[in-house]
């Protein structure tokens, strides 16, 4: 039995399902190695505009595997303590792979979201829940510290400080609704109308240029990131003419509000008529 499952369930999307609902989709190294290679990929396939995560199951994933964690790979002669670095390293490669994709990761949270699973859901670029989802940042439960796999960072990003710290150090769960309300997620849906809501999102963006939202996509990822605002506006504004320079999307949106149809952005610009004085 595979534990990930990969479809395209309409062109331009592909969806990415955990696929070990009996162990709601604990983040076992059977598992999470699987998604690392697949996420890096699907990167690369240009027919993948926007990539979809979720859980099979009811839940999105459990974090920790308490049974059986599986094998960490290449450590014959190897430590424990050099072991666990590697074995951390794996899981910290999965939360990387998600926010280096050329695509926008959609987190589809169809239910528990938990420890290492929060971690995955607040690596995805957009999170819809079920009514049925929650989130708990496990470790400090479990006598460990609940900043793993860059929570500590992303959480207080998207919620603000305050919250984030009072729900690691609290180690209490957060219902759908509540994370609606907060910003952890972007909207809340029933669990049956929950893919076909993340695919009506992933549609809108699929309608804008290719360039453009991965340009946009890494922009705010680099904004977290950025020393200051005049430093990250360079960065913007350089992105920005690199686009408008080399493409023709913009005379091409132009053209298309007048004339009353949809854009086609072609992400190329025709230099043939500047080329050609006829």
């Amino acid at each position: 039995m595979s534990f990930l499952q990969i479809t395209k369930p309409r062109p331009g999307i592909t969806l990415v399902t955990m696929n070990r609902p009996e162990r709601m989709n604990a983040m076992a190294f059977d598992v999470m190695i699987p998604l690392r290679d697949a996420l890096r990929e699907i990167s690369f396939d240009n027919e993948a505009r926007v990539v979809v995560l979720t859980g099979a199951g009811e839940g999105f994933s459990s974090g920790a595997d308490h049974k059986d964690d599986g094998i960490v790979p290449h450590i014959a002669g190897l430590t424990v303590p050099t072991i666990a670095r590697r074995a951390l390293k794996i899981l910290d490669e999965v939360i990387l792979s998600i926010r280096d994709m050329h695509q926008p990761v959609i987190g589809a949270i169809n239910g528990a979201a938990i420890g290492g699973g929060l971690c995955l859901a607040i690596a995805c670029d957009i999170r819809v829940a079920s009514t049925e989802a929650y989130f708990r940042a496990a470790g400090i439960n479990n006598g460990l510290t609940s900043a793993e796999l860059g929570l500590s960072y992303l959480l207080p990003r998207a919620i603000g400080s305050s919250r984030a710290f009072e729900i690691m150090l609290s180690g209490r769960d957060v219902d759908a609704e509540e994370a609606d309300r907060i910003g952890l997620v972007s909207r809340v849906v029933e669990p049956e109308a929950l893919l076909d809501t993340c695919y009506a999102l992933a549609e809108r963006i699929l309608g804008y240029s290719h360039i453009g939202v991965e340009l946009t996509k890494q922009l705010l990822w680099a904004s977290l990131d950025a020393g200051g605002l005049h430093a990250h506006m360079n960065h913007e504004g350089h992105a920005q003419l690199y686009v408008r320079l080399t493409t023709d999307n913009f005379e091409e949106s132009v053209r298309a509000r007048a004339e009353g149809r949809k854009p086609v952005f072609r992400d190329d610009r025709d230099y043939a008529h500047k080329l050609d004085p006829k």
